[in-house]
């Protein structure tokens, strides 16, 4: 059944309205402690690759603050369990179908799933998913976060609005109420968690590519609607950084629809194989792309990932991990742009 983009955005509208009060009674916490909470579900039910690497520092989070905890994710989709292959703290995967009216037993299984089992702890990892929610709710457990947009936490973290930090914010703030001891430190980046055969391995693809020590500066040329550049875009922008950086490879990440905004003019990697792609990144020294999934892996593969952005919120979706940023392209032109990736290639410890 595909339903058209425009239905589709008005059933999400009324879903928001519907469930945007569920829970609120339901979250006083009491008192806890860490040895009491083993079992927690962490839910999220999106099958886009960028919003499950958005959720792997709240993992990393939940995993530091229970280290002997075993981890569930009620997710949508089948790219998770390729996401957190080495989280050893995950125990179960409850996969619901991308699109669930092709599956509707698969769909109804996931939801039965949560409902037989018992939590110590259930966290909805977003504030704006009505279908988190709803699983928060549905699911069987004693505590339960449901992570509610809090205006005070957002008026003492300039960066609370982030999609992968709020429900960081809201988890510590929730088991302080608890009297469980919390991080205090940065939020984690997000992490892929690439092993040593998989980052020598990205580095032998690249090095098959362009065939010299030089350093590499990666470009994916594709993103979805109105987030893609043009292809005059795209020449002018390679055309800029030819020059600026003579003595480095420029070369370019190809999507999974094998098509380049630079039509294929430079040196180009293709792969669908997602942890093949982030290892691959991983042996660049710089990745540049629009607001996307992939540019959420070159960060979570702990490359300096530079997003640019014209039309999604920076506030929310910005690589931050070490020596990343975003760019307003209604704000700067190709010049600006290279200006800063001078500046950022110049002090890589800045």
């Amino acid at each position: 059944m595909k339903i058209h983009k425009r239905i589709n955005g008005v059933r999400r509208s009324v879903m928001r309205n519907l469930t945007k009060n569920i829970g609120k009674s339901n979250e006083e916490a009491g008192n806890g402690t860490t040895t009491a909470i083993k079992k927690i579900l962490i839910t999220r039910p999106n099958h886009r690759l960028g919003n499950l690497l958005l959720l792997t520092p709240l993992v990393q989070e939940v995993i530091a603050t229970f280290p002997d905890s075993e981890i569930d994710l009620f997710v949508k989709g089948g790219v998770t369990p390729v996401i957190y292959k080495n989280y050893s703290n995950i125990s179960k995967i409850i996969q619901l179908p991308k699109k669930p009216f092709k599956d509707l037993f698969k769909y109804l299984k996931g939801w039965a799933v949560i409902k037989t089992k018992n939590y110590d702890l259930v966290i909805n990892a977003n504030y704006g998913s009505s279908s988190g929610r709803l699983s928060t709710l549905f699911a069987q457990s004693r505590y339960k976060m449901f992570g509610d947009f809090d205006e005070s936490l957002a008026l003492s973290h300039p960066d609370y609005k982030h999609i992968a930090k709020n429900s960081i914010y809201n988890l510590r703030q929730y088991l302080t109420q608890m009297g469980i001891p919390v991080n205090t430190g940065e939020i984690p980046s997000l992490d892929l968690k690439l092993d040593q055969e998989e980052i020598k391995t990205g580095k032998e693809k690249l090095f098959s590519l362009v065939k010299n020590d030089k350093k590499t500066i990666c470009l994916f040329t594709n993103a979805t609607g109105d987030k893609c550049y043009s292809e005059d875009w795209w020449t002018g922008f390679y055309g800029k950084l030819a020059q600026a950086f003579p003595d480095y490879n420029i070369i370019e990440l190809l999507p999974v629809e094998n098509i380049s905004k630079l039509n294929f003019s430079i040196p180009s990697f293709y792969s669908t194989d997602v942890r093949e792609m982030g290892a691959f990144v991983a042996a660049s020294v710089l990745f540049i792309a629009a607001d996307n999934g992939v540019m959420h892996l070159a960060s979570a593969s702990a490359t300096p990932t530079i997003g640019l952005f014209s039309i999604t919120d920076e506030k929310e979706y910005a690589p931050y991990s070490k020596n990343s940023f975003s760019v307003n392209t209604n704000i700067l032109d190709h010049d600006g742009i290279t200006a800063l990736i001078r500046k950022s290639l110049n002090n890589p410890e800045s």
